[in-house]
């Protein structure tokens, strides 16, 4: 189908939602903002930042000063201007979206540019925490538009959107290395043939110079938007202390919930620990395709992210349209959508019996967060298995892969 008409008919659809009733009903939803983004904290904090008061003394304001200075300033709250932002972010992510698959199929256009477009657009994981106004459909924005930079050759503005994101949520400085890599590389798919991925480290330094430049200046505007640092322990503190135990759909807040105080600075170190160490054995196994090693590492951060919402795993799931040519060697395809589909029905359903109608516990919500880790854990180990066997399945015949 035609993307020039395909695209706009879903961006207005998306907009004509936004406008719907339906948008009052999910914002506080704990399945589709956090307390890092939700939209009714981010307008309690403007207000406050407003009227001359520190936003960041009472605990409850946890989004970036970048965000207050933005919606206190250029762009006030209402539901007009919200509903066109948030939709308009998210047809941003999926006009990027078709970028990176242009750039890695070296195209100006193809036939599945609708496609890919309607694959993010129409994924609910993304719709609804859209429609919630959680601020993060703003990061998958920024991720998007750095991988298409990294994946169009352009350093600047891809660091520029990385270090955005990173100022926005903590946990996504996992990205740093392979954003960094693919800007020395190229997004072409190689997962057939697999090579050895040679650069400089000067080379590599330079970017991650470039990098630190830009959160240097982001970080030093924070600290002039506020007056002082209180905002660090509030914003990028939270992700890693965890102070906030709201219900999600992650693995961290039950745990920390039943932990023992003593306990609690190690096992804090644990959870945040695991998150980064498959940042390298990640990079280095799939450095033929760096673009392929950022899709994997985008489905660990959204399986072991402190503070997810159903967006993180639905940036995920909407990335594998990027690599159609894995499809055939994933290994349990139908298990992991019905897991998935599984989970989709009993985060609601227990959430509403826990919270709505009292007849139910925590337990009942937590058990369905397994669920759904277990379906994202399936989805990712899918992916790496694929990722892995399709170098397999095109080796000559008669030939087999020798691990040096």
């Amino acid at each position: 189908m035609d993307f020039g008409l395909v695209y706009p008919a879903l961006v207005a659809g998306r907009l004509l939602l936004a406008f719907a009733p339906l948008p009052d009903a999910l914002k506080h939803d704990h399945q589709l903002s956090s307390p890092l983004t939700s939209y009714p904290r981010l307008q309690e904090g403007v207000y406050l930042f407003q009227h001359g008061i520190d936003p960041y003394s009472g605990g409850l304001f946890r989004h970036s000063p970048l965000l207050l200075s933005l919606f206190s300033t250029a762009l006030p709250l209402n539901k007009f201007t919200s509903a066109c932002l948030w939709t308009a972010c998210d047809a941003i992510s999926a006009w990027a979206l078709v970028k990176i698959w242009r750039a890695r199929q070296r195209v100006s256009q193809s036939s599945r540019d609708s496609l890919i477009a309607a694959i993010y657009l129409l994924n609910p994981y993304l719709l609804l925490p859209t429609l919630a106004l959680s601020t993060s459909t703003i990061e998958n924005m920024l991720f998007l538009l750095s991988l298409m930079f990294a994946s169009q050759g352009q350093s600047s503005p891809s660091l520029l959107a990385l270090a955005l994101l990173v100022q926005l949520s903590l946990p996504s400085a996992i990205f740093i290395v392979p954003m960094i890599l693919l800007l020395l590389s190229d997004p072409v798919s190689r997962l057939a043939s697999p090579r050895e991925f040679n650069t400089y480290l000067s080379s590599i330094l330079a970017k991650l110079g470039t990098f630190l430049g830009f959160s240097f200046a982001l970080t030093s505007l924070s600290v002039l938007v506020c007056g002082n640092w209180t905002w660090v322990e509030q914003t990028w503190g939270a992700a890693v202390m965890l102070p906030d135990l709201t219900p999600n759909p992650g693995l961290w807040w039950y745990f920390f919930t039943e932990m023992f105080d003593h306990f609690r600075p190690f096992f804090l170190m644990v959870f945040s620990a695991h998150l980064l160490i498959y940042v390298l054995p990640v990079c280095l196994k799939f450095q033929h395709d760096i673009l392929y090693a950022t899709y994997i590492l985008a489905g660990v951060y959204a399986t072991f992210k402190p503070y997810p919402t159903l967006s993180d795993p639905g940036l995920f799931i909407s990335l594998i349209s990027l690599f159609p040519e894995t499809y055939q060697y994933l290994r349990y395809p139908i298990v992991t959508t019905l897991l998935h589909l599984h989970s989709a029905l009993l985060l609601p359903l227990f959430h509403h019996l826990w919270l709505s109608q009292g007849t139910g516990n925590a337990n009942f919500f937590y058990a369905s967060t397994l669920v759904f880790g277990v379906s994202n854990g399936a989805a990712l180990l899918d992916a790496i298995w694929a990722g892995l066997r399709i170098a397999v399945g095109n080796l000559p015949e008669g030939y087999e892969l020798i691990q040096k």
